[in-house]
């Protein structure tokens, strides 16, 4: 707790914070960030597995095997949250299942899961995006101004280099 608020704090409330300071466990921040590592590095080599078999097997070429790579990621993340498993691998690693695009798909599913009762249109449709709209508005806004960026720095696109 910052100075100032210790000394808007009474004596009693200030020797209250000290005890629980004292009592509260201490966190493994290496433990938690080896976790978010082992997990995150899990679901990416998982993701290049999948995206290599699309190469070596599926015939794509390494551009191509990008979409189908993460639609299949998209389900099984979706899967994995359905079955109540996502957020058990999530209490375990912490942020490591934060990975954008599974931990997007595990953020959409979960709301859409939880508003299921109110209704397929108002329910799921409507709140599922409620916190993953702010992501999406933010999302197709950066890549539009990146996008006027390219456009009119770019030699040869239209710019003014």
């Amino acid at each position: 707790m910052s100075n100032k608020k210790k000394k808007k704090l009474a004596p009693v409330q200030q020797e209250y914070q000290k005890l629980v300071q004292k009592q509260e466990p201490k966190r493994p921040v290496f433990i938690n960030c080896l976790r978010a590592f082992i997990a995150g590095g899990t679901i990416c080599l998982i993701g290049q597995g999948v995206q290599t078999g699309f190469i070596r097997w599926g015939g794509f070429e390494q551009k191509e095997a990008g979409n189908p790579t993460v639609a299949v990621m998209i389900i099984l993340s979706t899967l994995l949250t359905t079955m109540g498993l996502y957020d058990k691998i999530a209490q375990w690693a912490g942020a490591g299942t934060a990975v954008p695009v599974t931990g997007f798909a595990n953020t959409m599913t979960s709301s859409a899961l939880e508003h299921k009762s109110e209704g397929m249109v108002l329910g799921v449709g409507g709140k599922m995006f409620e916190l993953a709209g702010p992501v999406i508005v933010f999302g197709t806004v950066a890549a539009f101004i990146m996008a006027m960026l390219h456009w009119i720095f770019e030699p040869g696109i239209g710019g003014l280099m």
